[in-house]
């Protein structure tokens, strides 16, 4: 069959030279319906970052291109507390997301839960890590929740996401908790932000007399002006580490996992209940 065609096209040029005239058209064709397909991705992922909770900045993370290094976005609870970071950010290099409530523990829920859930798809969407981890847009992801029990949960539950369907991001040190002051100790001449309880005694008796002492119960309560210190050159970032699944597993397992009767025990066992004075 193959030598006949020869002979056929040997014999009929025009044929022949039509037909590869239409292969090159076809080839060419192609190539453009994939530069096209290409550029649609693109303007699709342009307008799926369109996302009423992502607060985007300019600049983004190319690991390809080494581009983008520094670049972070702040996973915040609540408009009050990411009013105070957007409006004082680095529109350049700091994005902002917004969690409407606290999140889904996932832990042992499966990968489909990220498509039937609004938040964490949209949390997904503006990382761009669906397929995988190689095309996060930011290169820090720092978690900014309220140094209470309400913002130590989400923040839990967000490690536990990350762990639990991006554990890449936790392994290549992407993931952070932002470290605020608890206190803010200050007199007429100077102002010292605390961190612990400990630093807010010696602030004290560092002023002297009786300085004015103020306790920040959420990051929506820290005005934008005295914020931007806090995500400037000044930033207090705590990476969050790594555990080989064989060791995180476990751990995550018992503290959100089912509930069980070891568990239960445990916090009853731990439970602090504040006595009002």
């Amino acid at each position: 069959m193959r030598e006949e065609l020869l002979h056929f096209f040997q014999r009929n040029k025009q044929i022949a030279e039509t037909i590869i005239a239409k292969v090159k058209d076809t080839q060419e064709l192609r190539k453009e319906l994939q530069n096209v397909k290409k550029l649609a991705r693109e303007r699709a992922k342009a307008i799926t970052l369109r996302i009423p909770q992502l607060k985007d900045c300019k600049n983004h993370f190319d690991k390809k291109k080494e581009k983008g290094k520094g670049t972070m976005v702040f996973i915040c609870e609540g408009q009050s507390a990411a009013g105070s970071i957007t409006s004082c950010r680095d529109v350049n290099n700091q994005a902002v997301f917004v969690l409407k409530g606290k999140p889904l523990n996932v832990w042992d829920l499966k990968r489909d839960v990220m498509y039937k859930n609004d938040e964490m798809y949209n949390l997904m969407q503006s990382l761009n890590v669906e397929d995988n981890t190689e095309g996060l847009r930011y290169d820090k992801v720092i978690l900014a929740t309220d140094a209470d029990v309400d913002g130590m949960h989400i923040r839990n539950l967000m490690i536990t996401y990350f762990f639990r369907f991006f554990e890449q991001l936790v392994h290549d040190g992407h993931v952070y908790v932002l470290e605020t002051p608890l206190f803010r100790v200050r007199n007429k001449a100077e102002t010292i932000y605390c961190y612990s309880e400990a630093e807010r005694d010696a602030a004290s008796m560092k002023l002297g007399g009786k300085p004015e002492i103020t306790r920040f119960k959420g990051l929506g309560e820290i005005s934008p002006k005295e914020f931007a210190q806090f995500i400037g050159k000044e930033m207090r970032l705590s990476k969050v580490e790594y555990a080989p699944r064989a060791e995180s597993g476990p751990i995550f397992n018992f503290y959100m996992g089912k509930n069980t009767p070891e568990r239960k025990d445990y916090i009853m066992d731990k439970l602090v209940v504040p006595v009002e004075e």
